[in-house]
């Protein structure tokens, strides 16, 4: 591949493998600042040394790779809010009591059933000054309109650190949320709060505002709800109001990516600028007043769109696309990829563990790097076909790129993502072009009924055709097992076998041999490692008991009538079987004696009728059981105590004390999560 044959390649490489080392390795930050030093004073060296002698290149090239991966790792602490001394994280007081703590809403949130949430940033806790970012959560019920962006607030609470998930394979929201460097959520209600009478008036605030306005101004025009929740995560990259049915539906038919701002949005936006200021001579002072008015128009929306990952990503490539047409020279689009990830991850790298990022950026370098081998494999003659030949090898290099990546993280393939894209495409340019035109003319209060018309109804049309596609459900595949060892694989042979296609020759073709049988290996490997564990499970549910026993592939669930009856649509139990490649065998009645592995296992429920002369090995609380715990473990002596999600929080209390004063080692599933026999 001549892309690493490129210096800043192996640079970018050694910055990304200096930030994941960083990341997983959690080394000390006085070890990395002190290996920084070195690799500095050690390439200063070797730069030295190489002018007075003999250059080594191999030397130098360890050195700058050394340099590099160093300076990842710095980057990522330097910004990881946690590192720092005034962060919240290190007062372990704010997560035990109530506490005065001063806030600045930042960012709105999608909002829940209960509550409206918000980002936002401390400021202070109790007159002394204190830093981080959390999840605000305010009772609907207790407070009548949500607050502005900027808005200064006295919160009288406790804060509660983010959890890992309680059940198996299920989304780490506590780690997206500690990638966002938030690292817990504070619960309030009205008589809590003491707004400020000050607004925080930076550029989150004007820039929130002026979206307000935008959306209010086309709500006078009786823009539509629904397409106009549309409109906005369209074009100004807010997805936070749309309804969980039409993003399904974008999923189902396969272009939920039209609903984050990324390089298709902002391709367009630089097309339709470039369109607008042709006028403009092309001399040397209009070339640089064009560029100029690109810059500042691409980056403003990228701050109107929240500075989203895949906006500033977008943003930084095309402004070094605009540069380099400025500068009349040819842009080599793989420079500008690289430079931009450098960009971005240099100032924020946690970035790179942001799903849309990475998807983002594979996709992009898969239609640079295949689609022009797709494209010439006919060339046709009429300019229709032509530009539908486009669109379908676009869309199938992006989406051989990202389909182990997705696969792997959403578990699902969407078979009609062709048909989509042909129709999409098309619509979304008309779309783009006609909705920057009325958000510009909503912003300055003046929107003409014939355009906000012909942008709802191009929504309205848009979302239909979504809705078909998405209907036709027998082309979805979902619930697809995937694993981060079967994603590896399967770069290694697609990549290969792309090589091999550019321009084949016998050594490509054994790469490709190797490639196959490192993916059959892989494969096989796991399917002997799950044919070979056999496991027992209590889940955390609420209000209800769920145990599973799996062996190897087959699985059998323990719950009560109505919850088998429903069994094959619980996520939680779904979720498992995904990641386990297991299969829902047997559904069976709990009752209150189970084996496993030699183990004897005593479950009680709120009926509490168990036989008196049994000794368990572990016994399981269910139901919120009404029984004297402590006589019952002086009697059966079992070696742990369980206690599901369907009991009452103030029996886990009493319960959790009794073990402690018995030295029973107690697990509360609300608590600790799932509990799991091997």
């Amino acid at each position: 591949m001549k892309v690493l044959q490129f210096p800043l390649a192996r640079i970018t490489i050694g910055f990304v493998l200096g930030i994941l080392s960083a990341y997983y390795c959690n080394p000390i930050p006085e070890l990395v600042f002190g290996s920084l030093l070195v690799a500095f004073v050690s390439l200063c060296f070797c730069y030295f040394w190489s002018v007075k002698k003999t250059y080594n290149s191999l030397f130098f090239g360890i050195n700058t790779a050394f340099l590099s991966f160093c300076i990842g790792a710095t980057a990522l602490i330097v910004h990881t809010d946690s590192f720092q001394k005034s962060n919240y994280i290190h007062n372990t007081s704010l997560f035990e009591k109530d506490h005065l703590i001063r806030v600045t809403i930042r960012e709105k949130l999608k909002n829940s059933v209960t509550n409206y949430r918000y980002i936002a940033l401390i400021e202070q806790v109790n007159q002394q000054k204190q830093t981080g970012k959390i999840v605000l959560n305010i009772r609907k019920d207790s407070l009548n309109l949500p607050f502005e962006i900027g808005t200064n607030l006295q919160i009288k609470g406790t804060l509660y650190p983010n959890n890992p998930p309680n059940n198996p394979n299920q989304f780490d929201y506590s780690k997206y949320l500690a990638n966002k460097q938030i690292y817990a959520q504070i619960y309030a209600n009205a008589d809590a709060i003491q707004k400020g009478s000050k607004l925080e008036k930076d550029i989150w605030y004007y820039t929130a505002r002026l979206r307000t306005k935008i959306i209010r101004n086309l709500e006078k025009n009786h823009f539509h709800k629904t397409e106009l929740d549309v409109a906005v995560a369209l074009i100004l990259g807010q997805q936070q109001d749309i309804s969980p049915e039409i993003i399904r539906d974008y999923q189902y038919a396969g272009a939920v990516h039209i609903l984050s701002v990324s390089g298709l949005h902002i391709g367009f936006i630089l097309m339709f600028l470039t369109a607008v200021l042709k006028p403009i001579p092309n001399t040397r002072k209009g070339s640089f007043i064009k560029l100029l008015l690109i810059l500042i128009s691409l980056w403003l929306f990228g701050i109107l769109a929240g500075l989203a990952p895949s906006v500033v990503r977008s943003v930084t490539m095309f402004s070094f696309v605009a540069i380099g047409n400025h500068l009349r020279r040819s842009v080599n689009i793989y420079h500008t990829l690289l430079v931009s990830i450098l960009l971005i991850l240099l100032f924020q790298p946690t970035f790179l563990f942001d799903v849309g990022f990475q998807l983002s950026y594979v996709a992009l370098f898969f239609i640079v790097w295949l689609q022009p081998l797709l494209a010439g494999i006919w060339i046709p003659k009429n300019k229709v076909l032509t530009y539908i030949w486009d669109i379908i090898t676009v869309t199938f290099a992006a989406q051989i790129g990202t389909f182990p990546l997705s696969i792997y993280y959403f578990h699902q393939f969407p078979g009609l993502f062709f048909a989509t894209n042909l129709v999409v495409i098309p619509l979304l340019s008309l779309i783009m072009i006609l909705g920057v035109v009325v958000m510009l003319l909503a912003a300055l209060n003046c929107v003409p009924y014939f355009l906000s018309k012909a942008l709802e109804w191009s929504i309205f049309y848009l979302n239909k055709i979504i809705n078909t596609i998405a209907s036709l459900e027998q082309f979805i595949i979902h619930d697809i097992a995937f694993n981060w060892y079967f994603m590896m694989s399967f770069y290694l042979l697609i990549v290969s076998c792309i090589l091999w296609f550019k321009k084949p020759s016998f050594n490509k073709l054994i790469g490709v041999g190797i490639a196959i049988i490192i993916t059959q290996i892989v494969v096989l490997e796991n399917q002997w490692k799950i044919q070979n564990e056999h496991e027992w499970i209590v889940f955390n549910a609420k209000k209800t008991t769920l145990i599973t026993e799996r062996k190897g592939k087959q699985v059998t669930v323990f719950a009560a009538d109505n919850v088998l009856k429903t069994a094959s649509k619980n996520n939680v139990l779904t979720t498992y079987l995904v990641g386990n490649y297991s299969t829902l065998t047997a559904k069976k009645k709990l009752g209150n004696i189970a084996y496993f592995k030699g183990e004897k296992i005593l479950i009680v429920d709120s009926l509490c009728s168990f036989p008196k002369d049994i000794s368990p090995d572990i016994l399981v609380l269910t139901q919120s059981a009404r029984l004297n715990l402590e006589r019952v473990l002086h009697t059966m002596k079992p070696k742990m105590v369980v206690a599901d999600g369907s009991n009452f929080k103030s029996l886990l209390k009493i319960w959790k004390a009794t073990c402690q004063q018995q030295k029973i080692p107690f697990h509360a599933t609300a608590e600790k999560g799932f509990y799991r026999l091997q």
